[in-house]
């Protein structure tokens, strides 16, 4: 009898185990359709709090904009920001300047300048100041709903009402966006890249 109990236990478990992978799936389909063309989104995951954008708009590798020269990003966009400069290693033989730029609250966003690219490129980033505004407009804050409204046309509120993290992900995955709500507000913003000083 207990072995019948524990083979029904085990079954219930997969069963539901499946059917909110179902309806997680069948939820991220949904809010595919939901996306502005601008973001070229190509695919949605959602798991338990996270919700997860895969893009593959330019603007996911450059949230701040594009820059000629680090000097250039600092005039433009008007904000006081402390300037650190320190190197960093690049494949091991020679080392490249990172300019480290922060704010009072210790928000702060790792550049350099690509001779590749000619461009600042973003080493990664955590944003907590409300004075530091993305491309976009996305700026530590703002309402969670009006957070999805960037990125999607409408959408069931039922489908964000459980997230707390939202992830936009460039298509090749070097980049991630990565805010983080605390209740109705964004609370910071967390860029990361998996790509190093090339």
């Amino acid at each position: 009898m207990k072995r019948i109990l524990a083979i029904a236990l085990v079954v219930l478990c997969a069963g539901t185990a499946m059917s909110q992978q179902v309806a997680s799936r069948a939820k991220a389909l949904r809010m595919l359709n939901f996306s502005r063309p601008e973001y070229q989104i190509k695919d949605i995951k959602v798991y338990t709090d996270t919700m997860t954008v895969y893009s593959l708009a330019e603007y996911i590798i450059y949230p701040f904009g594009q820059w000629s020269s680090v000097e250039q990003y600092i005039t433009d966009n008007q904000l006081s920001w402390y300037r650190d400069i320190g190197y960093k290693k690049y494949y091991d033989s020679m080392e490249v300047s990172v300019n480290r730029m922060r704010r009072t609250d210790d928000s702060y966003i790792d550049l350099y300048y690509s001779i590749w690219t000619k461009k600042v490129e973003l080493l990664g980033g955590y944003i907590t100041d409300k004075d530091v505004q993305l491309v976009n407009g996305l700026h530590v804050g703002m309402s969670k709903d009006d957070v999805f409204k960037v990125f999607f046309k409408k959408y069931p509120k039922s489908y964000t009402s459980d997230v707390t993290v939202l992830k936009v992900i460039s298509g090749a995955g070097e980049v991630a966006e990565i805010y983080t709500f605390r209740g109705q507000k964004l609370r910071h913003i967390k860029i990361e890249t998996s790509y190093k000083y090339y």
